[in-house]
């Protein structure tokens, strides 16, 4: 196979380098005819109609609903995935049927046309940014109908993909799961450093776009970033990014741990510890949530 089919994805910091045909580590970009393109494009594994709220989102549209939508995929591994089965397989793993973007915002209007309280879309469940291009093209249909979009990610993206996607998106809930390059490598990030780089250039990027509401989450996972320290240095630097909104007015969830995927076998985080680590987020934020709890 000659070296000139191969390709190099450049949506996230891993930078697979793919011969023709091969798939990458995310399982949803394939090297097509020397260009790496996103295979999972409208191929659709999850829909349903949620509480604005379970996105999670505290402070964005409070009691309305969105059609949230997911694919396959993920560009990292985290040992306590909540949505595995989607999220860290391929094509072949889960079932799916295309919805096009023009498909996915006519249903959510149709939704809305029928329940005033349905806002928009939300792109969730598997990483949505692997398949970056589907969602900015369902985000623009959407809006042609008076339609928000919300994004639901790890936020492990290269900042023009965010740079292509914040202007659309109006609400979005970025998991900053640890704040330390060893965190990310047991996410399966090989270059840990990289990947919390690409994660707070996300963040800072989203927070300074006017049309964009943003919050962020961190699930407190035992013996992994569970101490005041770990909180608090991400309570720190969120409070100093106030993209228009005034210091500290980030919106912060501090979400429980439940035993899942790899580790099915650990225990939940006490919910003792999840409070005391609110406080020492509202140390620095004005708006902490508790979630799982």
């Amino acid at each position: 196979m000659s070296a000139g089919c191969a390709a190099t994805c450049e949506v996230c910091p891993r930078r697979c380098r793919l011969a023709l045909g091969a798939l990458g580590a995310c399982r949803a970009r394939r090297n097509v005819g020397s260009a790496v393109v996103a295979e999972n494009y409208g191929r659709v594994t999850s829909l349903a109609l949620d509480p604005v709220e379970k996105k999670p989102l505290a402070r964005f549209m409070p009691g309305s609903l969105v059609v949230s939508v997911g694919s396959y995929g993920c560009n990292l591994s985290c040992p306590f995935c909540q949505n595995y089965e989607i999220s860290q397989v391929g094509e072949c793993g889960v079932g799916w049927r295309e919805v096009s973007p023009e498909e996915l915002a006519a249903l959510t209007a149709d939704a809305a046309a029928r329940d005033p309280r349905v806002a928009g879309v939300a792109f969730t469940y598997n990483e949505p940014l692997v398949g970056w291009e589907y969602v900015r093209d369902a985000a623009r249909a959407a809006r042609e109908r008076g339609l928000v979009s919300v994004l639901v990610s790890n936020g492990c993206a290269e900042l023009g993909v965010i740079d292509e996607l914040a202007p659309l998106i109006d609400a979005a809930n970025i998991d900053l799961k640890g704040f330390s390059p060893a965190f990310y490598q047991a996410c399966g990030m090989p270059d840990g450093t990289a990947a919390l780089g690409a994660v707070r250039a996300a963040i800072e990027r989203l927070a300074e776009e006017p049309g964009c509401h943003l919050e962020v989450t961190t699930l407190v996972v035992p013996g992994m970033n569970d101490s005041e320290d770990d909180v608090g240095a991400i309570a720190a630097w969120l409070a100093g990014l106030n993209g228009g909104r005034g210091a500290g007015e980030i919106v912060h969830h501090v979400t429980r741990f439940f035993p899942r995927w790899r580790m099915a076998d650990s225990a939940p985080t006490p919910v003792e510890t999840l409070r005391a680590l609110a406080d020492v987020s509202r140390r620095h934020l004005c708006h902490v949530f508790l979630g799982n709890v």
